[in-house]
């Protein structure tokens, strides 16, 4: 045996290593989903570690293990979030839909997963108690108001109007206007009109976009 072996003991093989890497990496996992399930549920302050613990079915030694504390728990949920919204945005870049098609498909993805996905409900919940939290989180919404931004500019480029405000204003008012929607629609109907709302938004700060709202993917359909 070599001198780190009689030190530190046998090193485990890559493959043993490896499982274990992976088993950490599901145990994360794991408690992120719960984590994020109670964020979104009860809110950053009533969330406790053995909420999270308990709804994973581990203890809270576990939960510690990985996470040393709550505001670790919001930050890595919050990551998570922006993960999943950049990857909306990269799914709908591979589109290759028109430039206001790419910015109203963006927002009815986005609205869907508001809807459905429980990793965008917490991070957006956290967002809003983000002064509550010990940690600093990443600033709201900034990439995604950028490539609204970039894909505005490029109609613009294609098709100059007068009257169309500048692009980096335009995306601003249409990530706030969108990002107020969603709350709205979660205290009066828990996100369930959310599509619908963000089509409307659409419309009424770009009425031009109309035909390109017809060819996204994400649009409902007339019976």
């Amino acid at each position: 045996m070599g001198m780190a072996g009689e030190v530190f003991g046998p090193q485990l093989p890559a493959a043993a290593r490896e499982l274990k890497q992976e088993r950490a990496v599901r145990t994360r996992e794991r408690i992120l989903t719960a984590a994020a399930q109670a964020f979104a549920a009860k809110g950053y302050p009533a969330v406790t570690i053995m909420d999270v613990a308990e709804a994973a079915g581990m203890t809270k030694g576990a939960v510690y293990f990985h996470y040393e504390n709550k505001d670790a728990l919001a930050l890595a949920v919050t990551d998570l979030f922006y993960r999943r919204i950049a990857d909306i945005g990269d799914a709908v870049e591979e589109l290759a839909l028109s430039p206001l098609g790419s910015v109203a498909e963006l927002l009815l993805r986005t609205a869907t997963a508001f809807r459905d996905e429980t990793v965008i409900q917490a991070g957006a919940r956290l967002q809003l108690e983000r002064q509550l939290i010990g940690v600093r989180l990443p600033l709201p919404y900034e990439a995604y108001t950028e490539l609204i931004t970039s894909w505005l500019a490029r109609d613009r480029e294609a098709d100059a109007r007068d009257d169309r405000p500048p692009a980096g204003t335009l995306a601003t008012v249409l990530v706030s206007a969108f990002f107020g929607a969603q709350h709205i629609s979660w205290v009066l109907d828990d996100r369930a009109d959310l599509v619908e709302r963000t089509i409307d938004l659409v419309r009424t700060v770009i009425p031009s976009a109309e035909e390109d709202i017809r060819v996204c993917p994400s649009a409902p359909r007339q019976g």
